[in-house]
């Protein structure tokens, strides 16, 4: 936690002061946070979706706060940024870490193509088949995406009938997360002080090519990775990749060196078909 007045978030300065000023929100939303976990606590209790982000650690202190029963996972992709791990080592000891069937370098030889903004295998096998007929809490928030503004507080896994999920703070917005984390001095991983709005996978491609290309600049370890797991790809593939015969090209093509707008959105179709 900085010293200092001032911290530098997302590329803007926000004063710790304004933590202050926003106190009785931070109240109301955690009375009403907290009421929800509450109001939905299963009889086994939670199952706590961890990631080590920003969100994971706010749920996770509103359930203790809530004295409602949970057991907090932590779900491993193979493309975890190692400063997350460390982070969750050192912090939440307590937290269960569950390794994948498949790496993500496995995963993308079996699908044929790297995961897109659009072809989310990843998402789907790595962090949300999980806690099956368990009610689940997820540090969700409807301002993070499109895809996301009309999640409910609770409700039913579309994927997976009898398991359910809690988002307590799915009405929340960045702004409040970090204001809620100033007020309570809660531990979040050093990357948010570097700069970066939001940790996830290496390379994700929802960061945007920008991200993703800091991401191979920062872990070339990885970078080699995925060059790797592309020329199995390439290799394994029944019919030509629509995107670059090369693993050097399908890296250029994934991080937005190689972009054609006429033709990516018919060679991402046709992947996806």
């Amino acid at each position: 936690m900085p010293d200092v007045g001032l911290v530098e978030v997302w590329g803007f300065t926000m004063n710790l002061q304004y933590t202050l000023a926003n106190q009785p929100k931070v109240t109301m939303l955690t009375e009403a946070a907290i009421a929800r976990l509450r109001e939905h606590e299963p009889e086994e209790g939670y199952y706590l979706a961890f990631s080590g982000g920003k969100d994971s650690v706010v749920i996770y202190d509103l359930a203790v706060r809530a004295g409602v029963r949970f057991d907090a996972h932590f779900h491993q992709t193979t493309i975890d940024p190692p400063e997350v791990l460390q982070f969750i080592r050192e912090h939440y000891p307590d937290v269960a870490w569950t390794k994948p069937k498949r790496s993500m370098f496995q995963m993308i030889v079996k699908h044929g193509t790297p995961p897109t903004r659009i072809i989310r295998y990843c998402c789907t096998e790595l962090k949300e088949l999980h806690g099956v007929g368990r009610t689940v809490v997820l540090g969700i928030r409807r301002d993070e995406s499109q895809l996301r503004k009309d999640r409910p507080i609770f409700g039913e896994s579309t994927r997976q009938k009898g398991t359910f999920f809690c988002c307590p703070i799915v009405d929340w917005t960045a702004a409040d997360v970090w204001d809620y984390i100033r007020s309570r001095s809660l531990p979040y991983c050093s990357l948010y002080d570097e700069g970066k709005e939001r940790i996830g996978c290496i390379m994700c491609p929802m960061q945007g090519p920008r991200g993703m290309l800091d991401d191979a600049r920062r872990y070339p370890k990885f970078y080699r990775a995925y060059l790797g797991a592309f020329r199995r790809m390439l290799a394994a593939r029944k019919t030509p990749f629509p995107c670059g015969s090369t693993a050097e090209e399908v890296m250029q093509w994934w991080t937005g060196q190689r972009f054609d707008s006429e033709t990516i959105q018919t060679n991402l179709l046709e992947m996806s078909e």
